[in-house]
């Protein structure tokens, strides 16, 4: 079973295209875990337990266990390491955005996918194909490529016009038709432009994408899905963090947000 495999059978299960993102930042993760032996860890157990039911993907955004040093490190791989031991039906993403020349991208695809276990890893465009071969040549594992991101700077460059279509438009074609030999590869689009979802349909195919941008960021979530969702009523990962993991009741917000995006495939 590949990842793309993996990630159809599991929203089959839990009829679920949430994506949980366990941006665990140490300084909001409340006082009663502060005091545990690994205070990212222990957050991250609780919020896997309440919300699991709900998801078909976690996303470990690397920055805020990075910044933390062996701490962090450890709550990354002991995080993924809990997953694959107790619900292993459920994708695990690490948001890192990596990319790089030679036998540095080489390591960098080893300490993501065999020391920390993850099945897919974010990744830049644009170096080129020989920076992620590393990455695609995995074709056990996913490959998450940069195409329309979320920030408000994200068109200075997405957005030149090169022989008539835009920049991601080009990453996305390239994705598609020349790098996805181990149909292991996917796309990040942010929901804070759902319409350039419609256009990457035509050029990708049931393709899936990872979607930041829903909750705290205001993503349209009724646009996302009407205009993202794949042929089979799936090809998405809706990703929401903060407005999940630091809610009174994860489990109630991450279900409601299944409901609502279920309302509209």
């Amino acid at each position: 079973m590949n990842i793309i495999e993996k990630f159809n059978k599991r929203i089959d299960t839990a009829h679920s295209l949430v994506c949980v993102g366990l941006d665990s930042e140490l300084s909001r993760i409340p006082e009663k875990y502060q005091q545990a032996e690994n205070p990212q860890l222990s957050f991250n157990v609780d919020v896997i337990e309440a919300t699991h039911d709900y998801a078909s993907v976690y996303k470990l955004n690397s920055a805020f266990y990075e910044v933390q040093g062996e701490k962090g490190w450890q709550a990354m791989r002991e995080t993924v390491a809990y997953l694959k031991a107790n619900y292993p039906d459920i994708v695990t993403i690490c948001d890192a955005k990596r990319a790089d020349i030679g036998n540095t991208s080489d390591a960098y695809a080893r300490s993501i996918y065999d020391e920390l276990g993850f099945d897919a890893v974010t990744l830049h465009p644009y170096l080129g194909s020989d920076a992620l071969e590393p990455f695609l040549s995995r074709a056990d594992k996913g490959c998450i490529i940069l195409c329309r991101t979320t920030n408000p700077g994200a068109g200075e460059f997405q957005e030149l016009v090169i022989d008539g279509r835009p920049f991601y438009q080009h990453v996305a074609a390239t994705v598609c038709g020349e790098w996805n030999v181990n149909h292991n590869c996917m796309l990040v689009v942010g929901a804070t432009a759902p319409e350039v979802m419609q256009e990457l349909r035509q050029i990708v195919g049931d393709m899936p994408f990872l979607v930041p941008g829903v909750g705290a960021q205001g993503g349209d979530l009724e646009a996302t899905v009407v205009n993202g969702i794949s042929s089979d009523g799936k090809g998405l990962m809706i990703s929401a963090s903060r407005s999940i993991i630091f809610a009174d009741d994860p489990g109630t917000v991450a279900r409601e947000l299944r409901d609502a995006i279920n309302q509209y495939r």
